[in-house]
C-alpha cells in the first residue's frame, strides 16, 4: 500500500486511538469486521473493534470503531497508521489518495466483481432505497448482470450518497444495461440528478436495441464533503429507473480546471482517440478511468506515433494511449474531420483537441496550423512536436454538425495531425441550498425515525425533486420556507438545530410520534405556524416561542409537556394557542380570547 491518508469529516472528542491498518486488512473486500489490539501503558492491552469498508482497490472510506477504555496517546504513528480523533463509536471517513480514488458501484450485487482491474462493490452502502434484481443473460460483463430500480412512484428522487474531499474534483460515470429486467420490452425514460442540477435525461433505448449498455458521464466540483446522484422520475416515464452500475472518480485540481466547477458542471458529449478502431481506452491506461472511444474516418488512414508523450505534462492528464494513432493530411493539404459524428443542441461547449507529430523525435519533427471549427478559429499557428500539445476552450458555442479544419502553414514540413478529443455539455448550476438549510435537514432526518423515502440528496434542488413534505425558495440561494411531514409515523426527536432554518414559515409536524422536548425556535424569526400537536413532546412549554415576532398559531395539544403555558405566550397579540386543558393556568380556568383548549 503506497500513498498518504487525508482526513475529512471527523468529530473531535477526548480520546486518541492508534490504529495500525495492514495492507492486506485494507484489500479484503467488501464490509469487514477487523479487530486490533493495542498495547497501553505498562504493557496493558486495549482491544479495538474496527469496521471498515473499502470501495475498491487500497482505498478506505468509512471505518467505524470502538474501545473497551481510554487509551494512552500514541507517541509515534508510522506510515500506515491512523491517528483518530473522534467520539467511540462513531462513523468516520477517510481517503486514501491515489489516482484510483473513489467509489465504484456494482449496482444490485451481493458480492464484489472486477473489471479492468477495478474492483465493484455491491452499492447497498450508499443507498437505502429500491429493489435489486439479476439480468438473465449469457456473456454479460459482470457490471451489467445486476441492477437496482425505484419502483416506489410516490418518491420524488433516489439518491446515492457518497462522502467526499471537500472543495474536490469528480467525474461521474452511470451505466445502464436495461436488460428487460420488468418484462416490459422498453426501457423506462427518466432523469439523472447530481446535487441539486438535472444532470440530463436518460433514454437507453437505441442501444439497448442494438444490444448494447449505455454510459453517462458528467464533471463536477464539490464544495461540500457530501455527493448526491440520484434518478427521478419525470413526465415520460412509463416504469421503474434503473441503474447497473455507478463510478465516482477523483480528478487532480489542474484538470478541465478552464471551467468554473463553482458555478457549472460539464457533461460528456464525446470523448474519442482517432485513427484506431480497436478497444476503448480506459484503465489502466488512463488512471482516471476516463473512457476513450476509438474513432475512425476512411478519408485519413491511421498514422502510427513513433514516440511517447508525458501525460502529466498536459493539463488533463490524458493517457499516452490516446496518442498511439491519429490521423494527418498530406503536406499543404487541409484536414477536415466531421467530429463528433453527430448534431449538437446550440450551446456552449468545452472542447480539448490533443496533436503530436508522429515521427521520431528530431529537430524537424514538428509541424504547423491552424485549427478552425466550422470557420471559427480555434487555434493559430499551432506547432506540434514530438512532445505533444493540448489545445483546448471552456466556452465554445457550437450547435448542428461540427467541422474541425486544420490548415497547416506555408513553412510548415507536414500537414496537420489530431490524435484525440473531448467535448463536454457546458450546464449552468441549477442553483444551490443554503447551507444551514441543508445542515438543520440533514441533522433533522439523522434525530427521526422513519424519514419519507425520498429524504436523501439536496433537499431542495432540482424544486421538482425536493424531499417530501419540503417547499423551498425559488431564490438563487433556495431556502425552506415549509415543512409539512404531518401524520407520516415519524419517531424519534426533533433536533435543536433545526432553529437554523431561519427562512421557515411554517413547520407542520402534528399527528407523529415525535419525543422530547421541543428545541429553542427564537431565531426562527419568519415562523408563522408551529403545529406540534398529537404528539408525545415531553418538558416545559418554551417561553423563547413568545419572542417569535411573526408567529400566529401555536398548536402543541395532546403531548406530554408539563407545566402551564408561559405567561408571556398568553400575552402575545396575535397568536392563536391550542394546548391541552393541563397546560393552562390553574388560575385561568376560562381561556383567554386567543387561546383554546383542547377538548373546547
Amino acid at each position: 500500500m503506497t500513498g498518504a491518508l487525508a482526513w475529512q469529516d471527523f468529530r473531535y472528542a477526548h480520546e486518541q486511538v492508534c490504529v495500525s491498518i495492514s495492507s492486506e486488512s485494507v484489500n479484503m473486500p467488501g464490509l469487514q469486521q477487523w479487530n486490533r489490539s493495542h498495547g497501553g501503558e505498562g504493557g496493558s492491552r486495549k482491544k479495538i473493534s474496527l469496521s471498515y469498508f473499502r470501495n475498491h482497490n487500497s482505498v478506505l472510506v468509512a471505518l467505524r470503531f470502538s474501545v473497551s477504555q481510554a487509551l494512552p496517546p500514541p507517541r509515534d504513528a508510522s506510515k500506515t497508521s491512523l491517528m483518530l480523533d473522534t467520539v467511540i463509536d462513531t462513523l468516520i471517513r477517510c481517503r486514501f489518495i491515489s489516482h484510483m480514488e473513489g467509489f465504484y458501484l456494482n449496482c444490485g450485487s451481493t458480492s464484489p466483481t472486477e473489471l479492468n482491474e477495478i474492483n465493484y462493490t455491491p452499492d447497498k452502502e450508499f443507498i437505502a432505497v429500491g429493489n435489486t434484481t439479476t439480468i438473465k443473460q449469457k456473456d454479460l460483463l459482470p457490471i451489467l448482470s445486476t441492477l437496482r430500480y425505484f419502483p416506489d412512484k410516490s418518491s420524488r428522487k433516489h439518491c446515492y450518497n457518497f462522502p467526499v474531499a471537500q472543495n474536490s474534483k469528480y467525474l461521474i460515470r452511470t451505466t445502464y444495461y436495461y436488460g428487460n429486467f420488468d418484462g416490459k420490452k422498453t426501457p423506462p425514460v427518466f432523469d439523472q440528478i447530481v446535487g441539486g442540477t438535472k444532470w440530463s435525461v436518460v433514454n437507453t433505448s437505441e442501444d439497448y436495441a442494438k444490444g448494447q449498455s449505455s454510459y453517462y458521464e458528467i464533471i463536477v466540483g464539490v464544495p461540500g464533503k457530501r455527493l448526491s446522484v440520484c434518478l427521478a422520475k419525470n413526465a415520460n416515464t412509463l416504469s421503474s429507473p434503473f441503474i447497473s452500475a455507478l463510478d465516482v472518480q477523483s480528478l487532480e485540481d489542474t484538470m478541465y480546471n478552464s471551467t468554473d466547477l463553482a458555478s457549472y458542471k460539464l457533461s460528456l458529449i464525446a470523448r474519442n482517440s482517432f485513427g484506431g478502431d480497436g478497444e476503448m481506452i480506459s484503465y489502466p491506461d488512463d488512471k482516471y478511468n476516463r473512457l476513450w472511444q476509438p474513432f475512425s474516418d476512411k478519408k485519413y488512414p491511421p498514422v502510427t506515433s513513433r514516440s511517447s508523450v508525458n501525460p502529466s505534462d498536459f493539463w488533463n492528464i490524458p493517457p499516452a494511449k490516446a496518442f498511439v494513432e491519429g490521423f494527418t493530411a498530406s503536406k499543404g493539404k487541409p484536414l477536415q474531420l466531421l467530429w463528433p459524428p453527430f448534431p449538437l443542441p446550440a450551446t456552449k461547449y468545452y472542447v480539448a483537441l490533443y496533436f503530436q507529430d508522429d515521427r521520431s523525435p528530431s529537430p524537424t519533427s514538428w509541424r504547423a496550423f491552424g485549427v478552425t471549427i466550422n470557420g471559427v478559429s480555434f487555434s493559430r499557428n499551432l506547432n506540434v512536436s514530438t512532445n505533444g500539445v493540448m489545445v483546448y476552450s471552456g466556452q465554445w458555442p457550437l450547435s448542428g454538425q461540427t467541422q474541425i479544419t486544420l490548415t497547416p502553414a506555408k513553412e510548415s514540413p507536414m500537414g496537420g495531425v489530431i490524435n484525440a478529443g473531448e467535448v463536454f455539455q457546458v450546464i449552468p448550476l441549477g442553483g444551490s441550498t443554503n447551507f444551514s438549510d441543508v445542515t438543520a435537514m440533514e441533522d433533522l432526518l439523522e434525530s427521526i425515525k422513519e424519514p419519507p423515502v425520498d429524504w436523501s440528496g439536496d433537499p431542495c434542488l432540482p424544486l421538482a425533486n425536493s424531499w417530501t413534505g419540503v417547499t423551498c425558495s425559488k431564490e438563487k440561494i433556495t431556502r425552506v420556507i415549509s415543512l409539512n411531514l404531518t401524520n407520516r409515523g415519524i419517531a424519534g426527536s426533533l433536533s435543536p438545530s433545526i432553529n437554523k432554518m431561519t427562512a421557515l414559515k411554517d413547520l407542520w409536524l402534528a399527528k407523529n410520534k415525535l419525543t422530547g422536548p421541543i428545541p429553542d425556535l427564537s431565531p426562527m424569526t419568519r415562523l408563522e405556524t408551529l403545529h406540534l400537536e398529537d404528539n408525545q413532546f415531553t418538558g416545559a412549554i418554551p417561553e423563547s416561542l413568545a419572542q417569535l415576532p411573526n408567529l400566529r398559531i401555536l398548536s402543541i395539544k395532546n403531548n406530554k409537556l408539563q407545566g402551564t403555558i408561559p405567561t408571556a405566550l398568553l400575552q402575545k397579540k396575535g397568536l392563536t394557542i391550542q394546548a391541552s386543558p393541563e397546560n393552562m393556568a390553574s388560575t385561568n380556568k376560562t381561556p383567554q380570547p386567543q387561546v383554546r383548549v383542547a377538548n373546547s
